[in-house]
């Protein structure tokens, strides 16, 4: 009975890991802003009529629809901010991510990451991690996983206006081969 019990307690408990990422704690904290689209949106997201002459937007929705979860956390919180970089710090540690791209500029600082898929700009995992940006100081942690090719990012970072996206539009050029 006691294997049975114990057995039952790692089954629950894992699945419940396994839905939630390391970085869902920041979410709904009050000096936090959240952003999460799970993949259900993505997909009602690219049914979308749009002109089929926009290049653009068809980008964008063939995009959207390789995506599974886009999650960004962002605060100007000094004491949040140090427990964001210790998690993510991490998180880096564990996940199997290679560096795209660092910059240090003027207090800014931006970590940029992916998981490569089977294509040298395939991607599973996009991971940012920006402190001292322009407005307030702000920390942005962001985190995309999918199944696409990381030059379609620009589409995504405009269409969107996501934090850190002229960021994340350099490292799509520099992963561009």
């Amino acid at each position: 009975m006691i294997k049975f019990v114990t057995t039952l307690v790692v089954f629950l408990v894992s699945t419940i890991m396994f839905g939630q990422s390391v970085f869902d704690k920041f979410d709904g904290q009050e000096e936090v802003s959240t952003i999460i689209v799970n993949k259900k949106m993505f997909e009602m997201m690219s049914k979308v009529k749009m002109d089929p002459a926009d290049k653009e937007a068809q980008q964008y929705l063939n995009l959207i629809k390789k995506l599974d979860n886009l999650k960004v956390f962002v605060t100007s919180n000094s004491k949040i901010t140090a427990e964001m970089r210790t998690t993510a710090d991490k998180y880096l540690k564990t996940a199997g991510l290679e560096e795209l791209m660092r910059v240090s500029d003027g207090g800014k600082n931006v970590r940029i990451y992916m998981k490569s898929g089977a294509k040298d700009t395939e991607v599973r995992e996009l991971f940012m991690f920006m402190e001292g940006g322009p407005k307030d100081k702000e920390t942005v942690l962001l985190s995309l996983t999918g199944n696409f090719d990381l030059n379609e990012i620009s589409a995504l970072t405009e269409k969107m206006n996501l934090p850190g996206g002229d960021d994340l539009k350099k490292a799509s050029t520099k992963g561009k081969k």
